[in-house]
């Protein structure tokens, strides 16, 4: 009976410490986040840690310079009021700005960027394109405080998060950017306030796709011909495209100085 008695008091005191040694892993693993991802996803470079959603950050940043540079520039030759143009003087100049600036980090981070519109902007430079006179002010003013009020808080979630300095500064430039757009924006009287709080209230966030870490040996593809509007309209210079790291972890070259703001409207 005590040789039962002893065994069974060995085997709850193994129990135990099992018990003990895992708990650790088992609440750390539930928490969000969690799960290797932000490790497995993040690469080290000379400006701090470079995640999934800071490289992501970027992208979305040079993306939306491509639809929104030549749309305020359709804005100053197509609005029919005053305000319109003068909210497409501030895309023209803010994106203008913001582009040379995420080049420059994309360029020091050794990062690819794309060199065309996604489909949907591709969709809201065709709408726009289609309408004249008051409806162009009004589609003018709709879709871009849609979009500018989407990625606002993606914007406010990089700069609350990121261990990057690069990203860091981009945040806070792209803040001021979009923070001014908006405003310009709802300046012109034209924003449906009920249809966007109505678009947010039903829309599912959009897949967010994760882009590709810098690569140590890939040769960089050739950057594809940008697609334009119409011949009028521009889109921003090509990104050059990265140069080849070589051996060891992924590390970005020094930094060459940082990139100006965008320019203040008085």
């Amino acid at each position: 009976m005590r040789s039962v008695t002893g065994t069974g008091l060995v085997v709850a005191a193994l129990a135990a410490t099992l018990a003990a040694l895992l708990f650790p892993i088992w609440s750390f693993a539930d928490r969000p986040g969690a799960g290797g991802d932000v490790n497995t996803q993040t690469v080290a470079t000379s400006f701090g840690p470079l995640s999934a959603l800071d490289r992501d950050f970027v992208n979305r940043v040079r993306l939306a310079g491509l639809w929104e540079l030549p749309a305020g520039q359709q804005a100053q030759q197509r609005g029919t009021v005053p305000a319109v143009r003068e909210a497409g003087d501030h895309l023209v100049d803010g994106h203008a700005s913001l582009d040379r600036h995420v080049r420059e980090v994309a360029a020091q981070l050794g990062l690819g960027l794309p060199d065309r519109p996604n489909a949907q902007q591709r969709q809201w430079l065709r709408e726009l394109s289609s309408a004249r006179g008051a409806a162009y002010d009004r589609k003018f003013a709709n879709i871009l405080r849609l979009a500018h009020g989407k990625v606002f808080t993606v914007v406010a979630q990089v700069r609350a998060t990121t261990r990057n300095s690069l990203v860091r500064a981009l945040a806070d430039d792209a803040n001021r950017t979009v923070l001014d757009h908006i405003s310009m924006l709802e300046r012109t009287g034209f924003v449906d306030f009920d249809a966007i709080a109505e678009d947010a209230a039903t829309a599912s966030p959009p897949p967010s796709p994760s882009a590709p870490p810098p690569s140590l040996d890939a040769v960089p593809a050739p950057s594809p011909t940008p697609v334009t509007p119409s011949p009028t309209y521009s889109l921003p210079p090509p990104a050059t495209p990265p140069a080849t790291a070589t051996g060891g972890a992924t590390r970005a070259p020094a930094p060459a100085g940082t990139s100006s703001g965008p320019r203040q409207h008085p």
